[in-house]
């Protein structure tokens, strides 16, 4: 695999815990803590389930990103599924995603940079969008194991504005690449 290049496709923020986030015409990463205003910004997490578990957790969760080429896929399959409308903060076109190593670093526009720690889990609060949604957003490889399709986590390395169809250029950490793992 070689870097990447592609386009940020929308960016959304909430400062509520809601399941879908309005899309906005820029959105500004903080270092350290994620998207300025948005309900999953801080150093600890910040996900509801999670903070149940424990709420001294590392937030590896501070930018979820979606390749809008998702939605194509859901559309053939009936669904009708949109910028936000699964939580992402970042809808990515023309970078394959799911295929990244862990560590990837994701130039976002001019300044921010944001470094990918794995991938959503996606749980039930899906199907609240649609039913069924949850199902076809999970699949599986050759060998019978799980696909998570519904996009990846990061944290922000460096902060700036990210506006829509900015830039975005992935960069490969060094080899051996760690495939990568929910989070």
């Amino acid at each position: 695999m070689t870097d990447q290049t592609g386009r940020v496709a929308a960016v959304s923020a909430s400062s509520s815990h809601t399941f879908s986030k309005p899309t906005h015409t820029s959105i500004t990463l903080i270092e350290g803590l994620g998207v300025d205003g948005d309900a999953h910004n801080g150093v600890t997490v910040k996900h509801r389930s999670r903070v149940r578990q424990d709420p001294t957790q590392i937030n590896l969760r501070q930018v979820h990103l979606i390749h809008s080429e998702l939605f194509d896929e859901l559309s053939g399959m009936g669904f009708s599924v949109g910028a936000g409308e699964m939580g992402e903060n970042v809808t990515t076109g023309g970078i394959d995603l799911l295929g990244l190593p862990t560590g990837t670093r994701l130039h976002l526009g001019d300044e921010a940079v944001v470094e990918v720690t794995g991938l959503r889990n996606p749980c039930s609060q899906i199907d609240g969008l649609e039913p069924g949604l949850m199902d076809a957003t999970l699949g599986r490889d050759a060998n019978g194991n799980v696909v998570r399709k519904a996009g990846i986590m990061s944290i922000v390395i460096a902060g700036g504005v990210v506006n829509t169809n900015d830039e975005i250029r992935a960069v490969l950490p060094a080899e051996p690449h760690i495939a990568m793992e929910p989070v």
